[in-house]
């Protein structure tokens, strides 16, 4: 599914220039499980964005389900991002205005479908999560874990083939944040790739693979035991 070949990020701060990503070589495949762990500025983050088409990579070459995607226009790679990725941060990134309904219907809108259609599909979306009786309610009404299911069901309403998740556990305490994982690892058991960058060992070790980053660069990429 996923292949990058070569993959290099470049920050430049004053005189100084940063390597993100130091010509990163990874292959994912299809229906895995993948935690990428590493300390702050390893370049976790930036792998994350650049598999998630929200980053453009310096140089290197990207190929997702077969097609190059690495030099397609902003546009192209929306469409793609839209219709194959779904997003899950540490801050939810929610909008406070909408309701909970409204922030999992936007994917919907964005990729123009039916009015009719969205309404059941929203529905089922806040049924799945737990979510209907807070369908009505904006961001602010909501504690973080229902905030966080809000997210997963926005990012999961147009069933995409990988969820990209960015420490989503990070503003939620353990309790909640056991269920939010449990959710991800649900919809990972349906098929979906699931890919998530966390500095939680506890956390990473509940992937099938575990990649560890280190000054832009892969220091291990190991499976993990079976349980």
């Amino acid at each position: 599914m996923i292949h990058l070949t070569g993959i290099t990020r470049l920050f430049h701060m004053g005189e100084q220039t940063i390597h993100a990503l130091d010509h990163v070589d990874l292959d994912i495949a299809n229906g895995e499980y993948v935690s990428v762990m590493g300390p702050s500025g390893s370049g976790k983050s930036t792998l994350l964005n650049v598999i998630g088409l929200l980053d453009k990579p310096d140089s290197g070459h990207y190929e997702l389900d077969g097609k190059m995607v690495t030099d397609l226009s902003e546009a192209e790679q929306a469409r793609i991002r839209r219709e194959k990725i779904g997003f899950v941060f540490q801050s939810f990134h929610l909008v406070p205005r909408l309701t909970a309904a409204e922030n999992v219907e936007l994917p919907l809108i964005l990729a123009d479908i039916d009015p009719k259609a969205r309404k059941t599909r929203v529905e089922q979306a806040l049924h799945a999560f737990d979510l209907s009786d807070r369908a009505q309610h904006r961001p602010a009404e909501l504690s973080g874990g229902q905030r966080q299911r809000v997210a997963i069901a926005r990012a999961t309403i147009l069933q995409p083939t990988a969820i990209l998740a960015d420490e989503p556990t990070g503003n939620l305490d353990h309790r909640i944040g056991t269920e939010v994982m449990t959710l991800l690892e649900n919809l990972h058991e349906s098929g979906t790739t699931l890919i998530i960058v966390t500095h939680d060992r506890e956390l990473g070790d509940r992937a099938q693979r575990q990649i560890i980053m280190r000054d832009g660069k892969i220091h291990m990429d190991k499976r993990m035991p079976l349980k």
